[in-house]
């Protein structure tokens, strides 16, 4: 169980950094897709390369970041039911579904997608629109996706069963505050603690005011 676990903390370590890292790409898409209207709207230039380009950013995110989010357990979930679940009712569910379901299908579309990629790439697919970008890098992020959520789903496989075994920690239990969220409690907090300082400096100079009034 032990070199299981150390197998998932090495895949959550991978899934955490590819998913900090693709998230920036929908930065450089909304960037192309502003800089491709002020040239279009301005200038009456444009190009269908900038438009596949936005869909190509977008793709790379969705296929790219489904392990980062199924790492977060952040997919939907049907909480009505769910919720009135037991730990160990919720995780079997998990561990069901991860293995008849989610392997499964990832091992089918990854196989099923090879031969689309391998044709693309030898023959250099174009897309059909005028000025439009090559197409076997899109068609590659299928098997590489699902590849990547395979992996995840085996970490969060080996978790689970953990768990049941009592060698692990609760998988639903709730994350500690992220980066993001620490930050944004600083920034509160300093807000705060400003604002505090602002309405005692000014107690302080209308009282010091008062005081003054009432000299003779």
């Amino acid at each position: 169980m032990q070199a299981l676990l150390a197998f998932s903390r090495c895949v959550d370590w991978c899934t955490e950094r590819i998913g900090r890292s693709v998230y920036w790409l929908l930065l450089a898409a909304v960037l192309i897709s502003t800089a491709n209207a002020i040239v279009r709207y301005a200038f009456d230039i444009s190009s269908n390369a900038y438009l596949e380009a936005q869909w190509y950013l977008f793709s790379v995110v969705f296929m790219l970041g489904a392990g980062y989010v199924f790492l977060h357990d952040q997919h939907v979930r049907i909480d009505a039911i769910s919720s009135h679940l037991s730990r160990r009712t919720q995780v079997w569910i998990d561990v069901v579904g991860i293995v008849i379901f989610l392997l499964p299908l990832c091992g089918f579309l990854v196989w099923t997608s090879l031969p689309s990629v391998m044709l693309a790439f030898e023959t250099q697919e174009v897309s059909a629109n005028p000025g439009g970008l090559i197409r076997w890098p899109m068609y590659a992020l299928v098997p590489v996706g699902f590849t990547l959520l395979a992996l995840q789903a085996l970490s969060e496989l080996f978790k689970r069963l953990a768990f049941l075994a009592g060698k692990g920690p609760d998988p639903h239990a709730k994350p500690e505050k992220t980066d993001e969220e620490m930050l944004l409690e600083q920034l509160r907090l300093e807000t705060e603690a400003k604002e505090a300082r602002r309405v005692a400096a000014a107690a302080a100079a209308a009282a010091s005011a008062s005081a003054q009034g009432g000299k003779p």
